[in-house]
Order: structure tokens, then C-alpha cells, then sequence
């Protein structure tokens, strides 16, 4: 008695489920009769500034990692915040949130979305701030 269930989930149920948004979306605009949004809708220039700017920042930590000697706690917080700046990117294009999730599942996948401050930074741009 006095006991409830409790559901835990984990950033790959999180990420697997943003997906799922977005097919819903689409299926639900389908099903209204309007069109929806073309697959191969581009990123907005920001989001690719912001990941390429990750992409370079993780080459740099990476390469001072293997240079013996080397401080790499420059690198390594330059990447970091490179990477919150994409899970705080408020992706509103399809184009965005396509990019956004398939980078983030790319970077969840090599076991480097781990962080509580990077859940919440994925969750704080979902929210409408209007």
C-alpha cells in the first residue's frame, strides 16, 4: 500500500522518442490534408554553424588526447560547450529537428551524451518560451 510506479527514462528513450514526435507530426499533418514537410529540408545555417563548430572543437580534444603532454582541458571544455550550445538549440524547422536529433543520436551513440547538464539542456529547448 503507498506504493506507485515510477517510470525512468534514460537520454536514449528521450532522444527515440523526440523521433517519434516527429513522425507524428508528420503523420498527423498528413492526415489533416496538408502537406507534410519535404524530408530533404535543410538545417538552418545556425544549427550547422553549431555543429560544425562541435565536430572541430571534438577533432581539437581528440587530437590533444593522443599528443602526448598535451593539456587537453582547454579542448575538452571547448567541446563541451560546443556540444550544449547543439542540445540547447531550439530547433523549430523540421530541417532543424531532423539534424539536431540525428547529431545527437551519433554523439549518444559513442556514449558522450552523458551528462545531466546535456539532458537538460535538450529538454529546456523544447520549451516554448513565447
Amino acid at each position: 500500500m503507498g506504493e506507485f510506479a515510477t517510470s525512468r527514462i534514460n537520454r536514449r528513450a528521450l532522444l527515440f522518442h523526440s523521433g517519434s514526435a516527429v513522425v507524428a507530426s508528420t503523420a498527423a499533418a498528413t492526415a489533416l490534408g496538408t502537406e507534410p514537410p519535404g524530408r530533404d529540408q535543410e538545417p538552418s545555417g545556425r544549427l550547422r554553424e553549431l555543429i560544425e563548430a562541435h565536430r572541430n572543437a571534438y577533432a581539437a580534444f581528440s587530437k590533444a588526447l593522443h599528443d602526448i603532454g598535451s593539456d587537453s582541458g582547454g579542448a575538452s571544455r571547448e567541446e563541451e560547450r560546443a556540444l550544449l550550445a547543439i542540445c540547447g538549440y531550439a530547433a523549430v524547422e523540421e530541417g532543424d529537428r531532423l539534424a539536431k536529433a540525428r547529431y545527437l543520436l551519433e554523439i549518444e551513440a559513442r556514449g558522450e551524451l552523458d551528462l545531466p547538464e546535456h539532458m537538460q539542456a535538450v529538454l529546456r529547448s523544447t520549451m516554448w518560451t513565447g
